[in-house]
């Protein structure tokens, strides 16, 4: 690609969500939540996909002034410019609102994904159940759910229902799914980036879903 994501290389299981999703679905519509600067909206449509981009900060879509690790401001060029500079912008439909705040959302993809999301405060307003629960209803019949997390590693996060666990998550309406995979890293140092000017720890969860229809269901 002729540009990258300023989030490029932190650590991330989308290629598995990715390999699952090219195996199911061709040429779908795919629901990004959290989009971005298009850390992953780009290679969906890249390998084929209509992407549904939902993403509330006007920086990462339209580009503006970041402040790098070392403290070196740079101005980023954001989804939009990245999408017009690969040819892809026909592709994409983003969505500029808090995805808690959509109501338009049902049975129009054929796959959902989250990047480590939920556990931003400012979604602590609202149950974690109501956040997955608005993922799901975004899927038609059959569709694939893709969610990777952040993990509690001290205290603080225990108390938070948003820091979560393969276990705790399967907990919020997936009676009605098949999970097929789950996958969880232990404690991991990550290197400096936009957002996190310092070196970090994290701790990370995957769950990877399909929605049942209700015929396989009987």
């Amino acid at each position: 690609m002729k540009t990258q994501s300023l989030w490029q290389h932190t650590l991330t299981f989308f290629p598995q969500f990715h390999a699952v999703l090219q195996e199911q679905i061709a040429d779908g519509t795919v629901v990004v939540v959290g989009a971005s600067d298009g850390k992953f909206v780009l290679p969906l449509v890249t390998s084929g996909h209509h992407v549904i981009a939902i993403e509330r900060d006007p920086v990462a879509i339209h580009g503006g002034e970041v402040v790098l690790p070392g403290g070196i401001t740079t101005r980023a060029p954001g989804l939009l410019a990245r999408l017009k500079a690969e040819g892809l912008q026909d592709r994409v439909d983003i969505i500029e609102e808090d995805f808690l705040d959509i109501d338009s959302l049902h049975d129009v993809a054929d796959a959902v994904w989250t990047s480590c999301s939920w556990h931003y405060s400012v979604n602590h307003r609202r149950p974690l159940g109501e956040f997955v629960g608005r993922m799901q209803d975004c899927l038609r019949p059959g569709g694939l759910f893709g969610a990777e997390f952040m993990m509690p590693i001290d205290q603080r996060h225990n108390v938070l229902e948003h820091y979560t666990s393969p276990e705790r998550l399967i907990r919020h309406h997936f009676y009605a799914w098949n999970v097929a995979l789950t996958l969880r890293t232990g404690i991991f140092m990550e290197r400096a980036h936009v957002g996190q000017l310092g070196d970090h720890e994290h701790r990370m969860g995957f769950l990877l879903a399909n929605h049942q229809p209700e015929t396989a269901r009987r």
